[in-house]
């Protein structure tokens, strides 16, 4: 089982409480914890691309850096651990991002990817002044289809004539090629978000669900391996959990408490009216979920709380789930829970059995 760590590009990674670690995001910060990662043989690293945040007392993802270029840094100073970097695709042309690719893949050979982010939250675009409107959500994936096609054409060939509705190249040019075969990973959650992973994806992202309920991404799960199988196409779910982790469920479960009672109701309240722009959005998708209340502070993921015991048997219990490939993590203190879970919860995971002693 993979696992892989999400990394805090924004302020106060996912947690939006007054309540929680408050820090701002930083090359120096993100360095440590991906190193941290690598030590402790983490198979992959993924930054989030966020324009706009959310305000409130937290100033919540007010504060990011730029995912292409803080994974180039990251690149330079890791050996091993697979890294994907997040494309707005509003705001940068498929061929320049195909560009930039295969830029970081001569830093990092054969580790590098790239995360297809469509857009969800109208600010993000408008402030810009590049938002299409909100007609866009009805094509967005239809958009995204043909920015994947183009960067995979200039991948394989070196050359693009793609003619679509979206884009158009004209005898595009681009070299050298990659090294290795450059994976896609999305994230759509509704059903036409699951439809364009399956045909264009290598994996997709699917948000954990609930406090302690590992298993409860199955039908997530399911709905990704039946688009896959229409596909006729292999694409493994990354389910996306945060852990809070310490030496009693009593004191785990004390902190989530307190983050709880310190929710920061205006960047939330803020965040519900971005989510709802999207009128016609099914009830899966990322829009419609991100405020659910077993969510209210921990951005659109499932919670793992617990000992490190309780915490190693319910990722365990994620990785059994029928069509997870990989699991994401993040933490409520990304550097004292990467070591809580390199040297306390992987040994004690079946699914990471070849790891975990070795990497502690």
């Amino acid at each position: 089982m993979e696992i892989g760590v999400f990394i805090p590009i924004g302020n106060n990674g996912w947690l939006i409480s007054t309540n929680s670690p408050q820090y701002m995001p930083s090359f120096e910060l993100n360095k440590q914890i991906i190193q941290k990662a690598e030590k402790y043989s983490l198979d992959f690293a993924l930054s989030m691309i966020k324009l706009r945040g959310f305000g409130g007392k937290t100033e919540f993802w007010d504060h990011n850096l730029e995912s292409f270029t803080l994974m180039a840094g990251l690149a330079a100073v890791t050996s091993n651990i697979k890294l994907f970097a997040s494309t707005a695709i509003l705001t940068l042309p498929p061929a320049l991002v195909a560009r930039m690719a295969i830029t970081v893949d001569s830093i990092a050979p054969g580790r590098f990817g790239i995360n297809i982010v469509t857009g969800w939250q109208e600010a993000e675009y408008s402030q810009m002044g590049i938002w299409p409107g909100n007609a866009y959500f009805d094509y967005r994936y239809d958009y995204a289809t043909e920015y994947v096609q183009v960067m995979k054409e200039l991948w394989a060939k070196g050359v693009s004539n793609f003619q679509g509705k979206h884009f158009t190249m004209k005898d595009c040019k681009m070299s050298p090629q990659p090294s290795k075969d450059i994976k896609i990973v999305a994230a759509g959650q509704s059903g036409r978000g699951m439809e364009f992973a399956s045909q264009y994806a290598d994996f997709n992202f699917v948000m954990g669900v609930g406090i302690n309920t590992p298993t409860a991404v199955a039908p997530a799960n399911e709905r990704l391996i039946e688009a896959a199988k229409q596909a006729g196409r292999d694409v493994g779910a990354y389910v996306l959990f945060m852990v809070i982790a310490d030496e009693t469920d009593e004191i785990a479960q004390a902190k989530w408490d307190s983050y709880r009672e310190g929710a920061d109701v205006d960047a939330l309240a803020r965040m519900a009216d971005q989510g709802s722009k999207d009128t016609k959005a099914d009830g899966s998708a990322t829009a419609k979920t991100i405020n659910l209340p077993e969510g209210a502070v921990n951005f659109n993921q499932g919670t793992l709380i617990g000992s490190y015991a309780k915490v190693a048997g319910l990722l365990d219990e994620a990785a059994e789930t029928p069509g997870t490939k990989g699991i994401m993590l993040t933490f409520d203190d990304f550097l004292i829970g990467l070591d809580n879970f390199g040297e306390k919860i992987q040994p004690l995971m079946k699914s990471r059995s070849k790891v975990g002693t070795a990497a502690a």
